[in-house]
């Protein structure tokens, strides 16, 4: 009869740990960037050479910068945020805002410039936010943002560049 219970709980044990190892399988595995064409692709060899290494680990590895470290965050001029790995323009600087997070964040992305995917990395449902051109991860996108949207955009500065105008 023992030995029956123990069976039992070995078996819930786990099932519990299949299920919680579900989500991170989930994040395994190709990328969004890598699941579906984009109208520029280059061989992982030609985006390390274009890249520099912590563009590279952002942008084509999903990594995320550290907090505060952004020249971007203090960017305030007029102008257009872009892509730093394909040049697509992604932001408009009139949509910028403080967030308080230590990344830079937009209530709105220019039209057609962005697109979404879902991220179990940390064990839950993150929507990831990327470069419509070349599927380049940027950050991700929260429902805590301000009006008029309700959005906060809140991009990795490394994937970005400034372009002044």
């Amino acid at each position: 009869m023992a030995s029956h219970r123990n069976i039992g709980r070995r078996t819930f044990i786990a099932w519990l740990g299949a299920g919680a190892a579900l989500p991170l399988l989930a994040g395994c595995g190709a990328s969004p960037a890598e699941a579906r064409d984009y109208p520029v692709q280059f061989s992982d060899a030609e985006w390390r050479k274009r890249l520099t290494a912590d563009q590279y680990r952002v942008l084509r590895q999903a990594g995320t910068e550290r907090a505060f470290t952004s020249p971007l965050l203090n960017e305030h001029r007029k102008g257009t945020f872009v892509c730093a790995a394909d040049g697509l323009a992604l932001f408009a600087s009139s949509t910028k805002f403080d967030s308080g997070t230590g990344w830079p964040s937009f209530w709105k992305p220019l039209p057609g410039a962005v697109g979404t995917s879902t991220d179990w990395k940390l064990g839950y449902a993150r929507s990831e936010v990327l470069c419509n051109r070349c599927g380049g991860h940027l950050g991700h996108v929260f429902d805590d943002g301000p009006r008029p949207t309700g959005k906060r955009y809140c991009m990795n500065g490394v994937a970005l560049k400034f372009i002044p105008g």
